[in-house]
Formats: structure tokens, C-alpha cells, sequence
């Protein structure tokens, strides 16, 4: 059914008074806090701290204070730019988490409506109709259930492939024009911003409906068997969404680093094209050089957003079980009673069917309801604690209690790191230190060495992989991939260690 102009003016007038990215776009300010997000936002990687966000966005206001046209004040531009982020922190246009602040899907729909306003790229070129055309074609073929159309058109790309191998085995390759390498190199840029935005909506929508299930909970409408369906129901249907589907995809693939790797691989070998600057201005380029990383990125948050849900979930059935096992004890304190009144040294007594199971322990100098009773503190005694020091053996702690303090000892290592280091006289790199030096806690001494070459202003080389293989206790074998950094003693020894 076709809307009407009034009911399509109604829909815009709607999302003009309640979504985020028109609310800004029509705002008074809009040009200087999209200015100011996107400047930050492009060089960060993990949001933003709400202190820098604010020192940004007082700068920029206190810059543009002597034009009437913004209605700053010049003398509060710091409290100012506080009210503008909580206003749109609280329109949900950016989101703070932890004391740093993120960008949403609205966000990224006004900037990249801004962007479009002085866009060049044009969409409509002949590469694209050929494009369109395949698509149709492959459409057609792939809903067609006719077995002769279906054999006609594997045929034909089974005769084009074998042409195309005759044409490269002969020397003979084909690549694309000028014109055709911009196209494609903006076309994918499109398709990798399309992609956060993806990610982006998930992680929107996740929260909405982490949203509504903590309303679900604090109303108490629901027993607990209904909130567990509620959270895997609105999984499902978050990952049915295209969006969603898109998420599902690159997670499966987070799984196989083969596939990453490769997608790394081939971005590196198109942004060393020559053609590269004339497709992309440089904060093009960055964005896409740094696309797997922003979209592993991406991808934590969304799980970040999940794992929120699904702790919810449990704390709340934990809580509820807990007054269940209560109540219950409860019901068998009141059994057990009237089970006291009972003569119980009359054998046919003893004797009689009753439903209930036989439970208990042979303990014959206590009466069996009496050790079957639900142990649980007099309301009418009042017990108070018992804060006297209490001696103890060291043999009578128990495991858990020394295992909370096997932590990594970082001066040890730090100086076993240096004497091995010494003797080698030598750079010595990650895998090679973690053989001579076996970790006893993996990643935290592998990010204390990352750490140590950094402070020493050794390169860590993050393109160049090595690969170490620990095995643990339980001879299970760990593989780790590691950036290179060749740590030397000559660079490290001088340096003031802060623990």
C-alpha cells in the first residue's frame, strides 16, 4: 500500500522531532559538534574519554563564541560543552560507557550525510550497469528451477573461466583502467563503511533490547523460564535481521584468523595502488587500512552488549532460585513438624504408605525427622558475630585462597627478563624470549614484554607475525600470534621500571 503525502509528511515529522541524526542536522550548533566527534572519532580506536571530548568541544566553541549565529557564551564555553554531550549522550546520538563515549549508527548517518553533500563519486558509470546486469543475471539463474537453464549457464562460466586460464597461462593478463580501479576502490570504500554502520546497528539494537528486558525484570511480570525465553527470542531475531546476518558472518569468520589475514593481506595490496590517491582522500585511506581492526572492534562491543544481557539473565535466576530453594525449605520445615506429632514407635504407624520418597541417613541415635529438618536461624534468637581472632593452621586453608595469590610477579620477571637479555647480547624476539624464559602466565607476561619495548621505544612491528606454542598444566597446547619486537638489553637496562 502506497503512503499518502500526508502520511509520509507525518512519518518525517516524526523522525525530525525523535531521531538522533536529524535532531543535529536541524540543531543550532550542528556543524561545530560534528566537526569536533568526527575529528576525534577518526583518530581514535576506542572511543573516546569523556575528558578529551569535552576539552575538544569547549576549544571548538570558545573558537566560534564572537559569532551570534551559535549563541555561545564566551564565558562558560567549558559548561556549555558539557550540557551539549550530556544532550546528546541523553538523545542517544553517542553513548558513554565507563567514562568514554561511542558512536552510534545515528552518528555516523549525519556524518556521512554531511560527507555526501561535497561527494564527487559518481554512481552511475558503465563498469556499474555491467555490474548490474551480472547480478540480474545470477538472480535469474538462481531462481529459475529449470534444469536446462541452470546446465546452459554453467556451461557458459565454465567456457569463460577456461578462456580467462588460457589468457593468464599465455602471459596475457587483464587488469583494470584508471577509471575502473577509482570506481572500484570507492565502490568497496562504500561497502566497508556500510559495514560499521552495520555492525553499529547491532549493537544499537542489542542495547534496546537489553533495555527492554531489564524493564522486563524489574517489573516481576515474568517468571524466570519467560525472561530466558525473552533473551534467546531476541537473539534470534536480532541475527535475522540483514544486519544481523552481516554481524554472524564476520564473527564466524573472527573464528578462522586465516580469513582475517587474508582480508588484511589484500587491503595492504590495494592501498599501495597508484591510483589509491586519486580515489581516496587520506582519512579514506586510514579508514580503510584500519577496517579489520575497527570491525574486530565492532564486533567486541556488540558481545560486550550481549554478555550485559546475558549476566542480567543469570544474576536474576540465581536470585530467584535462591528464594525458591527458601520457600521450599519452608514447605519441608512445616512437613517435618506435623511429622513430629506423630507417634512414631506404633508399628503400623511406621508401616504406612505415605508419598513422599525415603530420604535420610542412617543415624539412629536422631529421629528421622529431626535430621530432616530444613536448618534455618530462629527469628526470635539474636546471634551476634563473632569478630574474635580465630588461630588456624596453614594446612587448613583451603586451595582457593592460595591460588588467588598466584599472580604474575612483575619485578621478577622483569629482572629475569633483563639477566637473559644480558646474555644474549643480542635483540632477542617474543618467541625467542618465551624459550628461554617459559611464562607461567601467558598473556600477561607477553603484554609486560610489549609493554617494556614500548616504553624503550623498540618498534613493534604489528604486520610482521611469529608464532609461539605453550602448553599449559593440563597439556593443552596454546598457540599465540605476536606482533615482532626485538627487545635488547642495551635499550632496556637504563630504564626506571614503574610497578
Amino acid at each position: 500500500m502506497e503512503e499518502s503525502a500526508q502520511q509520509r509528511s507525518e512519518r518525517y515529522i516524526s523522525a525530525r522531532n525523535q531521531h538522533p541524526a536529524w535532531l543535529l542536522l536541524a540543531s543550532r550548533r550542528a556543524p561545530l559538534v560534528l566537526g569536533c566527534l568526527r575529528t576525534l572519532f577518526e583518530r581514535a580506536h576506542d572511543g573516546i574519554a569523556m575528558e578529551d571530548a569535552l576539552q575538544a568541544l569547549a576549544t571548538i566553541l570558545a573558537t566560534y563564541a564572537s559569532q551570534d549565529l551559535y549563541e555561545i557564551s564566551p564565558e562558560d564555553t567549558h559548561l556549555q560543552a558539557g550540557r551539549e554531550l550530556r544532550e546528546w549522550i541523553k538523545r542517544r546520538l553517542i553513548i558513554e560507557r565507563e567514562g568514554r563515549i561511542y558512536a552510534t549508527d545515528a552518528l555516523e548517518v549525519a556524518i556521512q550525510f554531511v560527507e555526501s553533500l561535497d561527494s564527487r563519486i559518481m554512481t552511475s558509470t558503465a563498469s556499474r550497469l555491467s555490474v548490474v546486469q551480472r547480478e540480474i543475471e545470477n538472480l535469474e539463474t538462481g531462481l529459475n528451477p529449470s534444469k536446462e537453464s541452470r546446465i546452459a549457464s554453467l556451461r557458459r562460466r565454465i567456457k569463460d573461466l577456461e578462456f580467462e586460464l588460457e589468457q593468464a597461462e599465455a602471459g596475457q593478463i587483464s587488469v583494470l583502467d584508471e577509471a575502473q580501479a577509482i570506481e572500484g576502490i570507492r565502490e568497496v570504500y562504500n561497502l566497508a563503511v556500510g559495514l560499521r554502520a552495520d555492525f553499529r546497528r547491532v549493537e544499537d539494537s542489542w542495547r534496546e533490547a537489553d533495555r527492554a528486558l531489564r524493564q522486563s525484570i524489574i517489573s516481576e511480570q515474568y517468571h524466570r523460564g519467560e525472561i530466558v525465553d525473552r533473551l534467546l527470542d531476541g537473539q534470534d531475531a536480532l541475527l535475522n535481521t540483514p544486519e544481523g546476518r552481516v554481524f554472524d558472518s564476520f564473527q564466524q569468520q573472527l573464528r578462522q584468523s586465516i580469513e582475517l589475514d587474508n582480508m588484511r593481506a589484500r587491503l595492504r595490496t590495494i592501498l599501495r595502488h597508484p591510483t589509491i590517491p586519486k580515489a581516496l582522500n587520506r582519512s579514506q585511506q586510514m579508514e580503510l587500512q584500519w577496517l579489520v581492526l575497527r570491525l574486530v572492534q565492532e564486533t567486541q562491543s556488540v558481545l560486550q552488549a550481549r554478555a550485559r544481557s546475558e549476566r542480567d539473565v543469570k544474576g536474576f535466576m540465581k536470585t530467584g532460585l535462591a528464594a525458591e530453594h527458601h520457600r521450599v525449605g519452608h514447605l519441608l520445615n512445616e512437613i517435618f513438624n506435623l511429622a513430629l506429632t506423630i507417634d512414631w514407635q506404633r508399628q503400623s504407624v511406621r508401616r504406612q504408605a505415605v508419598p513422599l520418597p525415603p530420604v535420610g541417613v542412617a543415624i539412629t541415635s536422631v529421629p528421622a525427622a529431626e535430621r530432616l529438618r530444613f536448618k534455618a536461624l530462629d527469628d526470635e534468637e539474636r546471634s551476634e558475630l563473632n569478630l574474635h581472632d580465630k588461630q588456624a593452621g596453614l594446612d587448613q586453608i583451603g586451595d582457593d585462597f592460595w591460588d588467588a595469590f598466584d599472580g604474575l610477579d612483575r619485578e621478577t620477571l622483569i629482572r629475569n627478563t633483563l639477566s637473559i637479555l644480558a646474555e644474549q647480547r643480542r635483540p632477542v624476539s617474543l618467541g625467542e624470549l618465551a624459550h628461554l624464559l617459559p611464562p607461567a602466565h601467558d598473556l600477561e607476561t607477553f603484554a609486560l614484554w610489549l609493554g617494556m619495548a614500548r616504553e624503550a621505544g623498540i618498534e613493534v612491528l604489528d604486520k610482521e607475525r611469529e608464532t609461539v606454542e605453550l602448553v599449559d598444566d593440563e597439556q593443552r597446547r596454546w598457540i599465540f600470534h605476536l606482533p615482532y619486537a626485538g627487545l635488547e638489553s642495551e635499550a632496556l637496562k637504563d630504564i626506571d621500571w614503574e610497578l
